[in-house]
């Protein structure tokens, strides 16, 4: 998530404070990434360090506001015209739990995927309840359609998601029936000959 450069498109509709910058990126993004003041501040010095954003005096209230720079529009551009970057995708958690559960002692894989899928089936009805409430409402401002923009990708990522456990769960079936199938492997040659080495020596020693 780029706090950054939502903070960078936010200010780009006019000077902004703190705390007003974060109501409006969690009324623009359903409240799904929530942001402390502290993140917020700490996001503007560092855009202000790096020339994005300057202070721009005080509100009647006395908070300080922050106003864009044109070095600010120009990342933004940039920002939104280069594709998000998918090859080097950031760790899933659940991925991760997944590999290490295979052969894990004591853990039963299945365990995990059905208490995962149960889990993510719920997390979706509730994305869907919510967009039905986004559009029982009609949007009719900018951050009621973003909002629906956003809980709409969530339901689509919970979908794939679900046929991911689905799909793991059917190669784990594949994978137990074919190990279940495998011919026993018989005694390699070197051990066939020391049996029959051995063999021979019983027999020569049971002779007259």
């Amino acid at each position: 998530m780029s706090i950054r450069h939502g903070l960078l498109a936010l200010l780009e509709q006019g000077p902004r404070y703190g705390s007003r910058l974060r109501t409006e990126f969690e009324s623009r993004t359903g409240s799904t990434w929530p942001l402390n003041v502290g993140q917020v501040y700490t996001t503007l010095s560092r855009l202000e360090r790096d020339g994005m954003v300057v202070q721009d005096g005080a509100d009647e209230a006395g908070h300080d506001l922050y106003e864009i720079t044109d070095a600010g529009r120009d990342e933004l551009r940039s920002w939104f015209e280069t594709p998000v970057d998918r090859a080097s995708p950031p760790r899933d958690e659940l991925a991760i739990k997944l590999a290490m559960a295979v052969g894990a002692p004591g853990v039963d894989i299945r365990d995990v995927i059905q208490a995962q899928r149960h889990h993510t089936l719920q997390a979706m009805q509730d994305y869907t309840r919510l967009k039905a409430q986004a559009l029982a409402d009609v949007p009719s401002n900018r951050d009621e359609v973003a909002w629906l923009l956003v809980v709409e990708q969530m339901i689509f990522q919970a979908e794939a998601e679900a046929r991911w456990l689905d799909h793991c769960e059917a190669r784990l079936v594949r994978l137990a029936k074919a190990a279940a199938t495998e011919p026993v492997a018989g005694p390699g040659p070197a051990a066939t000959r020391g049996a029959a080495r051995s063999a021979a020596g019983r027999a020569r020693a049971a002779r007259p």
